[in-house]
C-alpha cells in the first residue's frame, strides 16, 4: 500500500475541532486506535506485533531472531493540535518500505523490525522521546512513573491502564544489544528541502535542547476589590519573562528559546491568580550556550518576579546534548543514496535518545510548507512515496550485508 493510503486510514483519528490538526496523546483513546491501526498493518504484513516493558510497538517477522537486528520507525503522539506526518510518516514509510522489499522477493540475512515509541513528543507528561529515554535508562522509571498529566493522573497509572506492567518500566540494555543500527524517516521540520528543491535528505545532527518549568508565586486575590497598588500578580511577571526570553536568546547567534505553554492558578477570569507555571523550550548547537541562555533566563526571570512582589523557580524537566549521528552509518545512507542533502535539524527525535547507544540515522521527507507543529504541516504524495523508496534501498543495503 502506498505511503498515502495508510495514512488516509488514520487521518480521522484524533482530529482537534478546537486547535485544529491532530491531538494524539500517548495512551489516550487516539492514540490507543493509532496503536491498533499498527497492529493490523502488521498483521498484514505477516508480522508479530509485541510491547516491550515502555510501552513501544514492535514488529517482527514471525521466527526472527530479534538480534542483530535491523531497526525503523518512529511515534504515533503529536503536540497538541500537530500536523498529520509528524510520527505517523515514519511508520506509514516503514511499511510501505517493506511492501516494496517484500514486492522484490527480497530475502534479508538480518531481521527487520518496525517499532512505534510512545510519548515521543512529551505532550501529555512533559518530558520527549520518553520512551526511548527509558529504553536506554537517560530517564530513571521512578521519575517517569511519577510524572503527571494535566488531569494529575501519572504515566504509571496510565501505562498500566494501557496494559503494561509498572514494575517492569526501565531501562531495556538487552533489546539494545539485540539492535544492530537503527533508521528513522521523519517529515523535516524546516525548509531545508523545499530550498534546495530535494525530495529526501538525511540528518547529520540534532541541536542539543531542553524543557524547563518556571513556576512564578504571588498572592491571589479578587480581581475588582484589590487595587493596582496592593497586587503581587505573578501573571505580569510571567508577561515579563516571556518577553525576557526572546530579548535574551537573540542575543545568543543560532539559540532557540520559546515559551509555549502557561498555565494560570486557578484561572479565573475576575481572579488574580497565586501561581503560573510557564515552560522553556531552549535549544542550540553547542550545550553550553543552551545552558549559558537558560541561566540568563532564570537571573532576569528572578529580577521581574520580585519586582512584581513575586517569587520565581527554574527547574528542568528534560535535557539532551547535541547529538551527532554515526558517522559510519551516515556515509553508508549517504553511498545508497548519493543524491540526499546532508541536513541539520533543531527538532529532537527517538532516532537522537538511541544514537549514545546503537548507531542511528535519519531521513527527512520534505516539508514543502516549512512548518510543523501545526495543521500547516504537509508532504506531496509523490514526495511521500520518494521518502519509502529512500528507507527501502538503505534498508535493504543494511538487511543484506553482513557487515
Amino acid at each position: 500500500m502506498s505511503v498515502s493510503g495508510l495514512l488516509r486510514d488514520i487521518e480521522d483519528v484524533g482530529r482537534d475541532t478546537t486547535r485544529g490538526g491532530y491531538s494524539r496523546f500517548v495512551f489516550d483513546s487516539s492514540e490507543m486506535a493509532l496503536r491498533e491501526w499498527f497492529t493490523a498493518e502488521a498483521s498484514r504484513r505477516s508480522l508479530e506485533v509485541e510491547v516491550d516493558r515502555n510501552g513501544a510497538l514492535w514488529a517482527w517477522r514471525p521466527g526472527s531472531s530479534m538480534t542483530d537486528a535491523v531497526v525503523t520507525g518512529s511515534h504515533l503522539d503529536s503536540v497538541p493540535g500537530g500536523g498529520a506526518f509528524d510520527g505517523p510518516l515514519g511508520i506509514a514509510s516503514s511499511f510501505a518500505a517493506l511492501d516494496l522489499l517484500d514486492a522484490r522477493g527480497f530475502a534479508a540475512r538480518r531481521p527487520l523490525a518496525i517499532v512505534a515509541f510512545p510519548e515521543e513528543e512529551g505532550a501529555r507528561f512533559g518530558v520527549a522521546c520518553l520512551g526511548s529515554r527509558l529504553m536506554t535508562g537517560a530517564i530513571s522509571p521512578e521519575k517517569a512513573l511519577n510524572l503527571r498529566d494535566s488531569e494529575g493522573t501519572t504515566f504509571g497509572e496510565a501505562a498500566v491502564r494501557a496494559g503494561l506492567d509498572a514494575s517492569l518500566i526501565g531501562a531495556d540494555h538487552e533489546r539494545l544489544r539485540r539492535t544492530a543500527a537503527f533508521v528513522e524517516l521523519h517529515v523535516e521540520q524546516g525548509r531545508g528541502l523545499a530550498d534546495l528543491d530535494q525530495p529526501v535528505a538525511m540528518a547529520s545532527s540534532i541541536l542539543g535542547h531542553g524543557r524547563w518549568r518556571l513556576s512564578v508565586t504571588g498572592e491571589g486575590n479578587h480581581a475588582g476589590s484589590t487595587l493596582m497598588r496592593d497586587r503581587r500578580d505573578p501573571m505580569v511577571a510571567a508577561a515579563g519573562i516571556v518577553v525576557a526570553v526572546q530579548e535574551i536568546a537573540r542575543r545568543f547567534d543560532g539559540a532557540r528559546a520559546t515559551v509555549g505553554r502557561l498555565v494560570p492558578v486557578p484561572g479565573g477570569t475576575n481572579v488574580i491568580a497565586s501561581r503560573v507555571d510557564l515552560w522553556l523550550d531552549a535549544r542550540h548547537p553547542d550545550d553550553a550556550v543552551t545552558a549559558a541562555v537558560v541561566r540568563e533566563i532564570g537571573d532576569r526571570a528572578a529580577e521581574i518576579a520580585l519586582g512584581q512582589g513575586c517569587h520565581v523557580t527554574l527547574t528542568e524537566e528534560s535535557y539532551g546534548g547535541t547529538v551527532h549521528f554515526d558517522a559510519r552509518l551516515r556515509d553508508r545512507v549517504g553511498a545508497v543514496l548519493p543524491q540526499a542533502p546532508l541536513l541539520a535539524t533543531g527538532a529532537g527525535h527517538d532516532a537522537g535518545a538511541l544514537a549514545s547507544h546503537v548507531p542511528t540515522a535519519m531521513l527527512f521527507t520534505r516539508n514543502p510548507t516549512g512548518v510543523s507543529h501545526s495543521p500547516e504541516e504537509f508532504v506531496e504524495a509523490a514526495d511521500a512515496e520518494e521518502g519509502a523508496v529512500a528507507l527501502a534501498a538503505v534498508l535493504e543495503d543494511l538487511l543484506g550485508s553482513d557487515a
